[in-house]
């Protein structure tokens, strides 16, 4: 059922077995994933609707350097299905390097293996609604000719797919299995403000919840979940200093740092030679009516070897902003930049306003090019606005063989790269975030090896030529500074408490009865978006906490039979 927290009782305890806290990418499929087996779920949402606009005033907080990091009031969303209101839908699992532990790589290493989580991706492209498990063109598209026609590389991968959601709207999505799932209950409008320990700091005792109007109670559960994302996570477990000065799970000072997000850009110039038809750019449709689309990659062995991060590189269009590229369409979308929603229209934003002879220009290019324009928009409104499973992003007919890399890469985790608290409270007396992302030169560089060896494999085969300004490479890359809502590591999951918050069951080292699900405790942040990775490890960790909560629920209701 869902309720409003408004009519829970003020000063109340409410009990459950498990209390979820977040209901977005990890609560939701967490929550009805423990639906069924005995158990009783609570699951509190701090919105009381999508796109709640006085809920998502207390996102707001302070960031070190806004040149490098979205306001902390975009990419996330209160409200019942959390972020999922507003992402892209890109879908693909973690590589097995990833979860290696790498010497190249500080602080990198999973405790857990790509295959130890693999039942539980398959499991997770359901519930994202991406189709089959399958995330090589090789099997996935049989009978679509390759990338790059006539390329074989044993370094550079072409045959990786990335799958799209919809993109699913988990609140609109599984709202109706919430409000008739017998043994979840879930509280729209509740605020976690608190997380209280008893006196050993060993276990949680209760968790303090607010509304905004002012109704205060408590939760206590036999195990408590937060899965509120990377960023709120974080501040929820520095907030909660009552018992454990430093914060809970913090003794080691790690909360909160290791801050992921990924370093990505436009960068460079590809020149595909021969027929236009000797290129697949663009989106294909899988057989089971999922949209896929290919990226180089360069290969594990290999990465391996050169000591680099992962990373991917897709085909993209020249530089919006700049009308030389005569295209109406990418001009129309520079023109009707204000209409459009700030984590899409953040890159059609230049660091120089635009000017009146740019702004002419983009215009004539419109005028120019009638039919394209006419052609994208009867595309757009059919096959994306008014279409249940949309067509991912914008993808021009390729005219000339000429792109640019749009590189999505991992960084390296760095412990002053961090989220802390500041001394301003919000208006339910929680302490503010301050965010301090930050990068290395290492992260760079190695885009730049990455780069160097597509560009000598291209080369190599006759496929094409690839040449970017090695000078301005970190400012192609840093031009937005972290790559949108991918907030990662700030909880690290890990086998030793003085490095990590999280075991390997996602469980707090020094907490018995509390979890993260979520981004925040990825250690490393792949080459992917994380959403897939989320929900996989909720659905994992869903099955660890049924293992461990019902025995002894069996037991009881055996003794009180």
């Amino acid at each position: 059922m869902i309720e409003s927290a408004h009519e829970v009782p003020r000063g109340t305890t409410l009990q459950a077995d498990v209390c979820v806290v977040g209901a977005g990418a990890a609560g939701i499929p967490l929550a009805l994933s423990l639906s069924g087996r005995g158990l009783s779920v609570l699951l509190l949402e701090a919105g009381e609707r999508t796109k709640d606009t006085k809920a998502q005033a207390h996102y707001q907080g302070e960031v070190a350097d806004e040149r490098m990091h979205s306001p902390l009031h975009r990419y996330r969303l209160r409200g019942l299905g959390g972020s999922t209101s507003l992402w892209g839908g890109r879908c693909m699992p973690y590589d097995p390097i990833d979860f290696e532990e790498r010497a190249w790589v500080p602080h990198s290493g999973w405790p857990i293996s790509y295959e130890g989580l693999l039942p539980w991706y398959a499991q997770a492209n359901t519930w994202v609604e991406a189709g089959r498990f399958e995330y090589d063109a090789r099997t996935a598209l049989p009978s679509a000719p390759p990338m790059f026609a006539g390329f074989e590389s044993a370094i550079v991968r072409t045959h990786g797919l990335e799958r799209f959601s919809c993109p699913t709207d988990f609140g609109k999505r599984y709202r109706k299995r919430l409000e008739v799932a017998p043994d979840v209950r879930v509280l729209t409008g509740a605020h976690c403000t608190a997380i209280r320990l008893d006196e050993s700091g060993a276990n949680v005792r209760t968790l303090e919840v607010a509304t905004l109007v002012g109704n205060r109670f408590q939760v206590s559960a036999r195990a408590v979940v937060l899965a509120s994302g990377g960023l709120e996570t974080a501040r929820l477990m520095l907030h909660s200093s009552d018992v454990a000065p430093q914060g809970v799970g913090n003794q080691h000072d790690v909360v909160g740092r290791y801050y992921q997000c990924h370093i990505a850009g436009n960068v460079g110039t590809l020149t595909v030679h021969g027929h236009v038809n000797n290129v697949r750019h663009g989106y294909e449709t899988a057989p089971d009516g999922v949209y896929c689309r290919r990226r180089l990659q360069i290969d594990p062995v290999q990465q391996r070897r050169h000591g680099l991060m992962n990373a991917v590189a897709r085909l993209h269009f020249p530089k919006i902003t700049d009308p030389a590229h005569r295209s109406g369409v990418l001009s129309g979308l520079v023109l009707a930049k204000h209409l459009i929603s700030y984590e899409y229209g953040k890159r059609l934003r230049d660091a120089h306003p635009m000017g009146s002879e740019v702004w002419a220009r983009h215009v004539l290019n419109v005028l120019r090019d009638p039919l394209d324009t006419a052609a994208f928009l009867t595309h757009w409104v059919r096959r994306r606005t008014l279409s249940q499973r949309k067509f991912p992003s914008v993808i021009l007919r390729n005219r000339t063989n000429r792109f640019s890399l749009e590189i999505q890469a991992e960084q390296q985790p760095l412990a002053s790269s961090r989220v802390q608290l500041t001394e301003q409270p919000d208006a339910l007396g929680m302490r503010k975030l301050r965010v301090d992302w930050r990068y290395c030169l290492a992260d760079i560089e190695s885009v730049a090896r990455t780069l160097d060896l597509i560009a000598a494999e291209l080369g190599r085969t006759g496929v094409g030529r690839y040449e970017y300004e090695v000078d301005r490479l970190e400012e192609d890359l840093m031009r937005y500074g972290a790559y949108g809502g991918h907030h990662i590591g700030t909880v690290r999951m890990g086998s030793h408490p003085k490095n990590s918050v999280v075991d390997a069951d996602c469980k707090v080292h020094s907490v018995s009865n509390l979890y993260v699900a979520g981004s925040a405790v990825f250690p490393t942040s792949s080459q992917a978006n994380p959403t897939l990775t989320i929900v996989a490890l909720s659905l994992r960790l869903a099955d660890r906490l049924a293992q461990r909560l019902q025995p002894r629920r069996a037991a009881a209701e055996e003794l009180f039979a």
